[in-house]
């Protein structure tokens, strides 16, 4: 059984990704930068929480501590991530969007990843079959978001999928540096949560499935 850390995992994706680990028999670190809401989870999960805002150093060098000090770790999954949104939660597209706003969103989903990866690269390379798992998205594909007819097509927001094409290019990078690792993005699909407004097309226990 393997010891995971799954970043953002207090409710949506991460939340069930969890919840269907521990029901295989894995240990699962949720990861929380809220403590209330992680703790929450935690006790309705059965899962070990680690507070752990990824735009922070000094909380993601306490989330290490505190895995090494429990036994370290075998895979870390990137769920973490956020979309800029306007008046009434609406997705800002690129009328609106400011450099303020790709920032926001660029420093959890790109910048916060590679916080977390790079903190716990050491943990890692202990383990015997490390494992890294980038939540991505298809919106992060030039294709997708070029094709009329697409349903991906027809998005407006600029920040999330401009940060997933970055996440995917740093999981091709990592994994060519790390070929002992096994380093993957993955697309769990149009999910219903709080991301989207829960607009999405599949149930959100039928999302981790792909991870």
């Amino acid at each position: 059984m393997k010891k995971i850390l799954i970043t953002g995992a207090n409710k949506g994706i991460g939340f069930e990704t969890a919840r269907q680990l521990i029901a295989a028999g894995h240990t699962v670190y949720i990861g929380s930068r809220d403590l209330a809401r992680g703790q929450r989870a935690a006790a309705e999960l059965g899962a070990r929480l680690v507070q752990l805002d990824i735009t922070n150093d000094d909380s993601v060098n306490a989330a290490v501590a505190a895995i090494e000090a429990d036994g370290g770790l075998d895979v870390l999954v990137n769920n973490a991530g956020i979309e800029a949104r306007g008046e009434g939660n609406s997705i800002v597209g690129a009328g609106e969007v400011t450099a303020e706003m790709m920032q926001e969103v660029f420093e959890t989903n790109v910048f916060g990843t590679v916080r977390v990866l790079h903190a716990f690269l050491p943990l890692l390379q202990r383990s015997a079959s490390p494992v890294v798992v980038n939540v991505s998205s298809g919106l992060g594909s030039l294709t997708v978001l070029s094709t009329p007819g697409n349903p991906g097509y027809a998005y407006p927001g600029v920040a999330y999928p401009a940060s997933k094409t970055a996440v995917n290019v740093l999981t091709v990078q990592y994994a060519k540096a790390f070929p002992q690792f096994r380093i993957n993005s993955v697309e769990p699909g149009f999910t219903k949560t709080d991301l989207n407004g829960n607009t999405g097309l599949q149930t959100v226990d039928q999302g981790p499935r792909l991870l």
